[in-house]
């Protein structure tokens, strides 16, 4: 069996134009500080510079560098942002242009073209750094179809995943030229969003060995989904693991929809590590379980708690929470120690 790694941290929601949250160099002095042991990359220019970190390998070794002086190792790449773009559908046009560059926003086909080279420059720099895994988010063609009312024509869920596997499987084709892993965040918002979507695109990009999961427990408690069968189900597929909190209240007045409520006011919302309902005890023994060996990463968000005190308080947590698995069965030390023919002398074979 083997030890999961962390405590680790998701730097994306915590970059700013203030020291400690500027740099590379702060952001690991900041991290290490609280005990973190690694860091997840959010692929933001002045955090890494994708295009050098693809082709240069002493450029990726300045920034694995920066961040070992610190006693820092880089978990993953992330590529979320990157990645909703290589599928939009047109309703959100506008609103997810901001993730793109000035250049291609309002051109939906040259963004698109422009956030698939993005993922492809990711799957080198992933090699160069040693990393086994990405982060990222699929995108969405049918989303705005979630609820069917009014009915949806016949073959749009079809042709949707259709053509989100044609985008997606040259993608992971190059992963797999490069020895990495897609590890697609399923959440809502994206067309892959839970077991059944999830399967749906696998079967759709022929069963891709780089096709796989993060794993975030907080986006299946909102949806009321078993987070822990999920595990039982998906985890030769689990290649990435977001240790983030959430809270599911229904009332007499909303459920899992939300009304439209801001995050403080919904049933669902997330919340810092500890504060919410997660059962992070169970899932850390079905990780340990099944042997998964990437790293524990925070990601943290909160409706009501100050990020910098959950950033302090969940490098603890994580690490309470981390089981160093086993070498020798516990009860080894009652062996009988017998040998295959007194074995079967005991099942009375061979009389």
């Amino acid at each position: 069996m083997k030890t999961i790694q962390g405590p680790a941290i998701f730097l994306a929601q915590f970059l700013g134009d203030a020291a400690p949250f500027d740099t590379l160099d702060h952001l690991g002095t900041w991290a290490a500080g609280l005990g973190y042991e690694g860091v997840q990359l959010p692929t933001a220019p002045h955090i890494i510079d994708l295009e050098r970190a693809a082709g240069s390998q002493t450029y990726c070794d300045e920034v694995a560098g920066t961040l070992k002086a610190h006693g820092l190792q880089i978990t993953e790449l992330s590529t979320h942002l990157q990645g909703q773009l290589v599928a939009v559908h047109p309703a959100y046009d506008s609103l997810f242009d901001g993730f793109a560059p000035e250049a291609v926003r309002g051109k939906p086909a040259a963004r698109t073209e422009w956030a698939v080279r993005q993922m492809h420059l990711a799957a080198e720099a992933s090699e160069r750094l040693g990393l086994k895994a990405s982060a990222t988010f699929s995108g969405a063609l049918a989303w705005p179809y979630l609820y069917p009312w009014p009915q949806r024509p016949a073959g749009l869920v079809e042709e949707a995943f259709a053509e989100l596997a044609k985008r997606w499987r040259p993608i992971l084709d190059k992963f797999d030229q490069h020895g990495v892993d897609a590890a697609f965040e399923l959440h809502p918002g994206e067309d892959l969003h839970d077991g059944v979507t999830f399967e749906r695109f696998l079967e759709s990009v022929g069963n891709h060995q780089r096709a796989n999961i993060l794993y975030d427990p907080s986006h299946f408690v909102l949806q009321q989904l078993d987070y822990l069968a999920f595990i039982d189900i998906y985890h030769p597929r689990i290649k990435a693991f977001h240790v983030k909190d959430a809270e599911f209240r229904p009332t007499g007045r909303q459920g899992v929809y939300g009304g439209y409520s801001g995050w403080v006011d919904r049933a669902g919302r997330f919340r810092s590590l500890g504060d919410g309902q997660v059962d992070f005890g169970a899932i850390f023994s079905k990780m340990a379980q099944y042997d998964f060996e990437g790293w524990a990463v925070l990601e943290w968000e909160c409706a009501l708690k100050h990020p910098e005190d959950g950033a302090r308080e969940g490098a603890e947590f994580i690490r309470r929470h981390i089981i160093r698995v086993a070498e020798r069965a516990f009860d080894d030390f009652a062996g009988s120690g017998v040998d295959r023919a007194s074995v079967r002398q005991l099942m009375g074979i061979d009389r």
